[in-house]
C-alpha cells in the first residue's frame, strides 16, 4: 500500500513512519503546514524534516511556500475554532495531493501527538475520504509518543516548543495566559 503521510515536523514523523514501514507500507512524507509561525520556525521544522528524511531515504514532498496569510485569513475572528480550521486546511491538501499522485491512502502524524484533538482529526479525515474518494488510513499513533520523543532527543533533532500557530506560540510563552488556566 502506498500512503501519503502528512507531517507537521520531524519528531512527529519518527514513530508513525517506523510503525507504517514495519507493517510493509510504502510511505511518502508530505510537509504542508501553513499555520506555522514565525517564518524562522517554519524553516527550522522544514529543515529538520528534510534532514531526517534524507538520513533514512524517506521520500518527501514539501510545500515550501509559506502559507501563513491563508491560515490567518481563515482563523482570524474564528480563534475558538482555529484548530479545526488548521486541521481542515492541512488534511484537505494532503488528501488532494494523495489522490492526484495516485496514492492508495493518506494519513497524518497529527494522530501521534497527545496534544492534538484526535477525534476531530479523525473525523476530518473520514469526511475527506468520503468526499474525495481517497481512503484514509487510520492509526492511533499516540502509543508511541514517548518513544518518538526519546528518539528525537537521542538524534539531537530540533523539537519545537509549541504546536505551530501564532496563537499556540502565545499560549506557550505568555505568562498571563498561564495564570488564567
Amino acid at each position: 500500500m502506498k500512503v501519503l503521510l502528512h507531517c507537521c515536523c520531524a519528531p512527529c514523523l519518527i514513530y508513525p513512519y517506523s510503525l507504517l514501514k514495519d507493517d510493509g507500507t510504502d510511505v511518502t512524507a508530505f510537509f504542508y503546514n501553513p499555520n506555522i509561525h514565525p517564518f524562522r520556525e517554519f524553516k527550522k521544522r522544514l529543515e529538520a524534516l528534510e534532514n531526517y528524511s534524507t538520513s533514512l531515504s524517506i521520500p518527501l514532498i514539501t510545500e515550501n511556500q509559506y502559507g501563513l496569510v491563508d491560515f490567518l485569513r481563515k482563523a482570524v475572528f474564528h480563534e475558538p475554532e482555529r484548530c479545526g480550521i488548521c486541521y481542515s486546511m492541512r488534511l484537505e491538501k494532503t488528501a488532494l495531493v494523495a489522490k492526484k499522485l495516485g496514492f492508495d491512502a493518506f494519513t497524518t502524524t497529527l494522530l501521534y501527538s497527545r496534544y492534538q484533538r484526535h477525534e476531530l482529526i479523525t473525523s476530518f479525515c473520514n469526511t475527506l475520504s468520503g468526499q474525495l474518494n481517497i481512503p484514509f488510513l487510520y492509526h492511533d499513533f499516540r502509543a508511541g509518543w514517548q518513544s518518538g520523543v526519546d528518539k528525537a532527543k537521542e538524534l539531537n533533532m530540533y523539537r519545537q516548543p509549541y504546536c505551530g500557530c501564532i496563537y499556540s506560540e502565545q499560549e506557550r510563552y505568555d505568562k498571563s495566559l498561564k495564570k488564567g488556566k
